[in-house]
């Protein structure tokens, strides 16, 4: 999807039809990841001013009898500040509550509906939410038939391998396709496998040749070259990225450059700096002392120190830090250069229980 036809004018097209193009259209899309607690408005304005994605997902909306739609994720729909179509995630299985959730988004400047089929958390999959729900398919078929039926604009799944073993997306896949779904995104490992494990690419290249309709690759992209070695080997839609545009936001820019046979731009570690200095001041939207607000950073400095330096000091040193002194001072005494950051994720040594462990490319 080109970058121009992402913005909507008085007469241009809306963006349920830019998304519509982009479904029908064989040159590849970009999105970025649905991340909880992550993919907020704030994000959004950081990553589009460093290029952005083609669409933007929204962190899930908890669906149950009694929910209403988070009035914190609308504010995302609502005061979209990127020009870009915004794709409403939810995540639950009470059909009827999900039908009715699916309306109520549908009320407002939403390109699409997408139903959370993937998520690993525990506390999720064991109220038989997210990707806990592939351990029952005909719940899932059931749950897909009503959704489809109900919902007019482009309806989506995010969803993984299977639940505790690859071999269970045969199964899956044949649910998946008895329904006229307009995109599945396919993340390369199972729930179990976490974010651990080597992604399965070829998983998602029998995806693509098995459905009706496109599917988008997830799972560990870290480089418009990797971008495009994926997108060969599985002749997916695009891609679906998340972690590594927490620590590369000019990716999507990279990317969509190598596509056109351009070398992508790297940025200087000032402009890496910037982004840390744009991150802290434009994510705290709310009062709180500055130990908070850097802790709440740390999920995102996690993996922007993965491509920072090799040995993982100014990791370390971001761990550690409780003030805002100390946290400019690290950044600007790494970043504050003019030499080129591939950003790319490195082989830090860390322990086996470390949030960051696992594989990364």
């Amino acid at each position: 999807m080109s970058q121009k036809t992402c913005s909507t004018t008085a007469s241009g097209p809306s963006h349920v039809e830019v998304y519509r193009q982009a479904l029908a259209s064989s040159e590849p899309f970009s999105a970025l990841a649905p991340m909880q607690a992550v993919s907020s408005l704030e994000f959004w304005q950081v990553m589009q001013a460093r290029g952005g994605p083609d669409l933007y997902f929204t962190e899930y909306f908890r669906v149950h009898s009694t929910s209403r739609p988070d009035r914190f994720i609308l504010r995302s729909i609502d005061q979209n500040p990127t020009g870009r179509p915004v794709i409403a995630q939810m995540i639950g299985n009470d059909i009827p509550a999900l039908i009715k959730t699916a309306k109520e988004l549908a009320k407002h400047p939403v390109a699409g509906i997408d139903l959370n089929l993937g998520c690993p958390a525990p506390i999720v999959y064991k109220k038989c939410a997210g990707g806990g729900l592939l351990r029952e398919p005909e719940r899932v078929d059931a749950i897909l038939g009503s959704l489809r039926e109900a919902i007019s604009l482009p309806f989506s799944v995010k969803t993984r391998l299977g639940f505790e073993a690859s071999h269970e997306l045969d199964k899956l896949l044949s649910v998946f396709a008895r329904h006229p779904l307009d995109l599945l995104t396919l993340h390369g490992r199972t729930v179990k496998q976490m974010y651990r494990s080597a992604v399965d690419y070829d998983a998602i290249a029998k995806a693509v040749t098995s459905l009706p309709f496109p599917v988008l690759i997830n799972g560990n992209v870290h480089s418009a070259k990797h971008a495009m070695q994926v997108h060969k080997q599985t002749q997916g839609a695009g891609w679906m990225i998340g972690r590594g545009a927490i620590r590369n936001p000019w990716l999507f820019d990279q990317i969509r450059a190598l596509a056109k046979g351009q070398e992508p731009a790297l940025p200087t570690g000032q402009d890496v700096l910037a982004y840390i200095e744009d991150l802290y001041h434009t994510l705290r939207y709310i009062p709180v002392s500055d130990e908070a607000h850097i802790n709440r950073l740390k999920k995102y400095l996690n993996f922007i120190g993965l491509g920072i330096d090799r040995n993982g000091e100014f990791l370390h040193a971001m761990r550690q830090t409780r003030t805002r002194e100390a946290f400019f001072h690290i950044a600007r005494q790494h970043l504050d250069h003019a030499s080129p950051m591939p950003l790319e994720p490195l082989d830090i040594p860390m322990k086996p229980r470390d949030v960051l462990a696992g594989v990364h490319r």
